[in-house]
């Protein structure tokens, strides 16, 4: 891709954005190398951080919500990464009573522990971090990640 000479790495949303980009990078290895110490693939880690924030939400977790999520998986990658979570004793998969031919996905106390053990270390120092921000600025900052989070969103599903 050619770079485009009208990009100014000098200005400010410029700077934001790859500032941005560091922190997408970190995280990134951040929970590559947590799934790792938990002996999880990178996929599985993102797949129970997807299935606990469903059961937070109170939304319902199932293997094709799951899948589309995720990038839009297929159904034996979704089964696989399913397995493996089920096998770690990490979720559990039922029968939806309302739809018997839909399965149902569920974290178990397990699950939520290790999802508190990724979180954990990061929610502390980040709060921390935060109080020394106005209810203004947490609202601006709010309203970037949110922006952000759509943007990215946008365009992966294009």
């Amino acid at each position: 891709m050619a770079r485009d000479e009208n990009l100014d790495d000098s200005r400010p949303e410029y700077r934001l954005i790859r500032d941005l980009r560091a922190l997408t990078v970190e995280l990134d290895l951040f929970g590559a190398q947590f799934a790792k110490s938990e002996g999880l693939h990178s996929t599985d880690l993102r797949a129970l951080i997807v299935l606990l924030e469903a059961e937070r939400d109170g939304g319902v977790a199932t293997p094709a919500v799951l899948g589309r999520t995720l990038g839009g998986l297929n159904s034996a990658t979704v089964t696989a990464i399913l397995d493996r979570l089920e096998r770690a004793g990490m979720v559990v998969r039922t029968p939806d009573c309302d739809d018997r031919r839909r399965i149902l996905v569920g974290v178990t106390e397990h699950a939520r522990a290790v999802g508190r053990g990724f979180f954990g270390p990061l929610i502390v120092p980040a709060v921390e971090a935060l109080k020394d921000y106005d209810q203004a600025e947490l609202r601006l900052i709010e309203r970037f990640l949110d922006d952000m989070t759509r943007i990215v969103t946008d365009v992966r599903q294009r």
